[in-house]
């Protein structure tokens, strides 16, 4: 028990620190810039919306909030996919992998202090590899489309 209310707890306080800089710096949630870098990531810079509720572990209503906000900064925009109107995508925008690009270098920056201030790179290794067996990996396969 003690494990995990420490790891409750650090990621309470580390979250709490690093979207409050996000915020004040760049005008993006923790959950906004997560969300830049998971559509950023993926193939073509655009992500099933219901593949970025499951990576994010949000709701569908709380994906659809999420995306609403960022496409009305007009970061994110939606795709529907052609062959099946029941696809939608969101896809980053010019703007929103600007906005990505200009937050990136600050928040890794203030990760990298968090971090390192408190472990060692070796510390750090060993900490990546044992919170990785936590993780629990979605392994619901739904069909993909293309967009064209």
């Amino acid at each position: 028990m003690e494990a995990f209310v420490a790891l409750v707890r650090a990621n309470a306080a580390a979250t709490r620190g690093l979207s409050a800089e996000l915020l004040e710096e760049h005008g993006l949630t923790i959950n906004d810039y997560e969300c830049l870098l998971k559509i950023a990531r993926a193939e073509g810079g655009q992500l099933r919306r219901v593949d970025l509720s499951r990576e994010l572990l949000l709701t569908p209503s709380g994906i659809t909030r999420l995306l609403e906000g960022l496409e009305r900064a007009g970061y994110v925009e939606r795709k529907n996919c052609a062959p099946d109107a029941r696809v939608a995508y969101a896809a980053l925008t010019p703007a929103g992998r600007k906005k990505l690009k200009e937050a990136s270098g600050s928040h890794v920056a203030s990760i990298r202090e968090l971090f390192g201030a408190r472990f060692t790179d070796e510390e750090m290794t060993t900490l990546a590899r044992l919170l990785g067996r936590l993780e629990v990996e979605n392994q619901d396969e739904e069909g993909a489309c293309t967009i064209e």
